[in-house]
């Protein structure tokens, strides 16, 4: 035996050496972020010492953040209410559906029958062009099955889902069988990546804009906080209800859901008027500015 084949250490000697060496290397990594982390915050927190660290991008942090947090929230917590959906009617005529289709630039479309809360399945926006071509062509044939998830679906199982049954659009039911809302694939994905913008989608609209005389017309959907740095007044986020929108400041003054036309008195002195809305929720209001104090002068 040479003296080199002597002094050789065995294979598999080797081969633990070099898993010894890794995971060293894994666990120093490890430890220069922080110590195992013992709850969620606190894996959190080791990411953004990871990012201060240089260890990953802070792309890469935000990612994971959002994977990290995502296992807690469901269905309900990020979909699209169901006032707010896009729905096509079965017995609509084809010009509406086409007008529906453009307008709003989605591609795929929960269909009803009857009543919005009676979804029947999902059309697909080309599909509708297959109507065009064949006007005697039943449209039941072409909608696809819906998929329905219950609000509390936990978001990393829909996730799931999408991905086996191959459905990007999901119709989330309440717990008594009513339609609640809808959430699509790109909806789950943002929780993870960001917003992710398309060629359909418009620029962002402000909720709140000043139109003269001392009056703001908004969304009821704008944060009190951001009304209040906007009109100059932060009288108007201090609200003891827990309630972090204009039209929830509306119901909280009114008692109940205000109809447009109603004249609300905030304590400060600002008048909030109902524009737009119907019977179950406030969607403009305009926001008037108190009048000046009449100054009285001694002689």
């Amino acid at each position: 035996m040479s003296e080199y084949s002597a002094a050789r250490a065995p294979r598999g000697a080797d081969k633990a050496a070099v898993t010894a060496e890794k995971r060293s290397f894994f666990k120093k990594l490890l430890d220069l972020v922080a110590p195992t982390p013992g709850s969620r915050d606190q894996l959190i927190e080791s990411l953004a010492v990871a990012e201060n660290k240089e260890l990953i991008e802070p792309e890469s942090r935000m990612m994971l953040e959002g994977v990290i947090r995502m296992a807690d929230m469901t269905a309900g917590d990020v979909m699209v209410a169901s006032r707010h959906m896009d729905l096509l009617d079965i017995d609509a005529p084809f010009e509406e559906m086409l007008h529906v289709i453009i307008h709003t630039g989605h591609s795929r479309f929960p269909v009803f029958e009857e009543r919005r809360d009676n979804v029947i399945g999902i059309l697909m926006a080309k599909d509708l062009l297959k109507l065009q071509r064949s006007p005697d062509l039943n449209l039941r044939t072409l909608l696809r099955p819906a998929f329905f998830v219950p609000e509390s679906k936990a978001l990393n199982d829909l996730l799931r889902d999408f991905r086996t049954n191959r459905n990007h659009i999901a119709i989330v039911i309440d717990e008594f069988g009513h339609t609640a809302g809808l959430l699509t694939l790109e909806d789950v994905l943002e929780e993870i990546v960001g917003e992710i913008e398309d060629e359909h989608d418009e620029a962002p609209v402000a909720l709140i804009s000043g139109i003269g005389d001392g009056m703001w017309d908004a969304d009821a959907r704008a944060e009190l906080d951001d009304v209040a740095d906007i009109v100059g007044d932060a009288r108007l986020a201090e609200v003891e209800e827990a309630v972090d929108t204009l039209g929830g400041l509306a119901f909280v003054l009114a008692g109940h859901v205000p109809q447009p036309g109603a004249m609300l008195a905030h304590p400060s002195g600002w008048r909030i008027e109902v524009t737009a809305g119907d019977e179950t929720h406030v969607t403009r209001l305009r926001l008037h500015c108190p009048e000046p104090r009449e100054t009285s002068h001694g002689e």
